[in-house]
């Protein structure tokens, strides 16, 4: 039978040993059935096959984030203004000012993470005044990563806040010297006060919904996204929260392979989730774009460490050991995999005194449970990882924390956070991934070159040369490392015979552009299990048909998502002013910039 797809006239990287480099491939069934140079793939196709000429564009295997909020972020993608990327503050607070002038009542505009103030030409954050005068009577949340909240004086007066408000369970509302809050939120360090914040701003409709994951889904395929593992969230529960991405699979309008793994919602309840959530359904449930994975990130609330470098390391509290073990004891022995989240080598010791006691009843070493994050695992715990068989999704968190890293544990403390040379050294499997869409950009680009220049968006340089990755090791990654996170390193992750027929085509070649044009790239072609997903430059007329951005007033409509238009980080001689409180709210050059 002749393929539905021939790619041909490329250079098509498969990551696959036997044939590292080939220039067409065909796709059959949505599956890679032939690899090889032109005059031998092209006699296979016949009147019915698609045939795309590549014009000697760069081919990758389909991205695979290894953790992603892909389904809570596709929830409220078309409600976000998205601030990831944007150069300068001025660019900023001009898109709110439109955005508020534009969002109809009740409605807010809502600025949800994914960016700091490093990232501007400014090299500061927007102010508390700025914001206001961008946005006088629309309520106002901007999110920075997950240490503080900014809100408007519109949003402060729909929330009820006043000086009788209390401070909620770790988290303080700053207020005046009349006790007034000023809009500022901050964690310390729970980010419980983000949470309950951004959950009383409205929702989509049902419709809605629909609509914005299926815009947000093609945003990921724009930059090459055809996979992810995703990591759960508060707010996000199962399986109600579950119904529209569900929907979209039964209608066939998902553009993404996406392998869930439930996160426990409640304090003090998480064993009862997961007793219940056993009995419903079971890991590799679903179908080959939309299945059941695992349990996590979150396991037990007493467990979670936020990634908060403003703040000291929290010291997780002595009930944790006891309400983490009953969930993981639970899970071993009905065979579910787990995630759990873990930024502090702190953290992941007491995690791992678990485990080990746990894997001496239950062997746990063909389970491929894995830990998120790890920005300070140390070798010692690595080893301990590996010998129980686990595995290490990293992010690109460093990224946009890198200089409150700094600012608290000094240049040295840095160079090894995490140490991605010591994880591949002892080969342990890793993949690559983002954690967007707040604490991080859910920008795959960015992760790629950070990994291989180890800068922060703000230009700062981390690691030495030596712990740096090399293109062809960062990619591997984020396709071939993700893929042994969702059990499929055996179906995708790399363009081999048999594999998911999901591949990228670049706007330029990912091992010959300058390193900071490595984030400016973006797919041109995108392809899931053989079909076109995304379509741009040449390819634009294949691109299949989306529906128009609903709500008509959503910031996606008039701005989209993440801005690619500087890659590069700011130069200029600015010189930051960090505050009190870590961020940086005014440069002092003094030029006015």
């Amino acid at each position: 039978m002749a393929p539905q797809l021939i790619l041909h006239h490329g250079k098509i990287t498969t990551l696959d040993p036997s044939q590292p480099e080939v220039t067409a491939v065909a796709i059959s069934d949505g599956k890679v059935s032939a690899l090889g140079s032109d005059p031998e793939i092209l006699p296979l196709a016949d009147s019915q096959t698609k045939v795309i000429d590549l014009n000697q564009r760069r081919v990758i295997p389909g991205l695979n984030d290894s953790h992603l909020h892909v389904i809570r972020a596709g929830l409220y993608y078309n409600l976000e203004l998205r601030w990831d990327g944007v150069p300068t503050v001025a660019q900023a607070l001009e898109q709110l000012r439109v955005q508020a002038e534009n969002t109809p009542p009740p409605q807010w505009v809502r600025i949800i993470g994914g960016w700091n103030e490093f990232q501007f030409a400014e090299g500061r954050m927007p102010t508390l005044d700025e914001i206001n005068q961008a946005a006088p009577d629309t309520p106002v949340l901007v999110l920075h990563l997950y240490d503080s909240a900014m809100l408007n004086k519109a949003a402060l007066r729909a929330l009820g806040f006043d000086k009788t408000t209390p401070n909620p369970p770790g988290g303080l509302i700053a207020r005046d010297r009349q006790g007034n809050p000023t809009g500022l939120l901050i964690a310390e360090p729970s980010a419980l006060i983000l949470y309950s914040t951004i959950a009383n701003a409205p929702k989509l409709s049902y419709e809605d919904q629909l609509n914005s994951t299926r815009q947000y889904m093609r945003e990921l395929n724009r930059f090459g996204v055809t996979s992810a593992s995703d990591a759960g969230g508060g707010g996000q529960n199962y399986p109600d929260d579950y119904a529209v991405v569900r929907k979209l699979d039964d209608d066939g309008h998902l553009t993404l392979r996406i392998a869930y793994s439930l996160f426990a919602q409640k304090p003090g309840e998480e064993l009862n989730d997961y007793r219940r959530w056993l009995g419903m359904t079971r890991p590799g449930a679903g179908s080959d774009l939309l299945k059941v994975n695992g349990a996590g990130e979150n396991l037990v609330w007493s467990a979670a460490d936020f990634e908060n470098f403003l703040q000291p390391r929290p010291d997780l509290r002595p009930t944790m050991e006891h309400e983490l073990e009953a969930v993981v004891r639970t899970l071993a022995e009905s065979n579910w995999p787990w995630r759990i989240h873990a930024t502090y080598d702190e953290s992941i010791g007491r995690f791992l005194d678990i485990f080990e006691r746990v894997h001496r009843d239950t062997p746990i070493d063909q389970l491929r449970w894995f830990i998120d994050h790890a920005e300070t695992v140390s070798d010692q715990n690595l080893e301990r990882i590996a010998a129980m068989g686990g595995g290490i999704a990293i992010q690109h968190r460093m990224a946009y924390q890198g200089e409150y890293y700094i600012r608290r544990y000094g240049t040295e403390s840095v160079k090894r956070k995490p140490p991605l040379r010591k994880m591949l050294q002892m080969g342990l499997p890793v993949g690559a991934g983002t954690d967007g869409t707040r604490v991080a950009s859910y920008h795959p680009w960015t992760c790629l070159w950070w990994m291989v220049t180890s800068k922060t968006v703000g230009g700062t340089v981390m690691h030495d040369e030596s712990d740096r990755l090399s293109r062809e090791e960062a990619l591997r990654l984020y396709t071939a490392g993700s893929a042994w996170f969702s059990h499929d390193d055996d179906k995708k992750g790399t363009l081999s015979v048999g594999h998911y027929g999901d591949l990228a085509v670049l706007s330029d070649d990912y091992f010959s552009v300058e390193e900071n044009a490595i984030r400016g790239l973006e797919s041109v072609l995108t392809v899931v299990g053989g079909k076109v997903v995304y379509g741009n430059e040449e390819f634009r007329s294949l691109a299949p048909a989306l529906p128009a951005v609903s709500p008509d007033w959503s910031p996606v409509a008039r701005f989209g998502g993440y801005d690619n238009s500087q890659p590069a980080p700011p130069q200029h001689q600015h010189q930051p002013i960090m505050a009190a409180d870590g961020r940086v709210w005014s440069s002092g050059c003094g030029c006015g910039i």
